[in-house]
C-alpha cells in the first residue's frame, strides 16, 4: 500500500484489530470490578467515611484502584479492538513556518567584513 508519491492525507498503513476473546472476556471482567469499586465509593463518601483519617485514605485507594482499573480497561481496548492506521503527514520546513521566502533561508550576512563585526560587538547601536 505504501507508495513513494504519497500524499498528505494517504493511509500508509492499515491493519485491522485482532479482536480476541480473551481480551473482551477481560474487558468485561474489569468493567465489573470498576462497577463494584465505583459503588463502593460512592456508599463510603455518602455514608461519611471521609471525616475519619483512616477512612478518608480508604476512599482515595479507592479512588486510584477506580482509575488504575479504568487505564488496564482502555489499554485493552486500545490494543485488542482499534485497528493500526498510520496517516502520511506532510511536514514542513521550519523556514515554511516563519514565512520566509525560500531565498532568505539563510539569511544576510550582519556585516561586511572582521571591522563591521568589531564595531558591532562594541556598539550594538552602530548602524551601517
Amino acid at each position: 500500500m505504501s507508495s513513494t508519491g504519497s500524499t498528505y492525507g494517504d493511509i500508509h498503513r492499515y491493519e485491522p484489530a485482532r479482536e480476541s476473546t480473551a481480551a473482551a472476556i477481560a474487558i468485561v471482567l474489569l468493567t465489573i470490578i470498576e462497577i463494584v469499586f465505583v459503588f463502593l465509593f460512592t456508599y463510603g463518601f455518602v455514608s461519611g467515611w471521609g471525616l475519619t483519617d483512616t477512612g478518608n485514605m480508604f476512599l482515595g485507594g479507592i479512588l486510584a484502584v477506580i482509575f488504575v482499573d479504568l487505564a488496564f480497561i482502555l489499554a485493552l481496548y486500545r490494543k485488542e479492538f482499534l485497528p493500526d492506521v498510520m496517516i502520511v503527514k506532510k511536514r514542513r520546513r521550519k523556514w515554511e513556518d516563519l514565512y520566509v521566502r525560500e531565498e532568505d533561508v539563510d539569511g544576510v550576512t550582519l556585516g561586511d567584513g572582521a571591522w563591521e563585526q568589531v564595531k558591532r560587538a562594541v556598539y550594538p547601536y552602530y548602524k551601517r
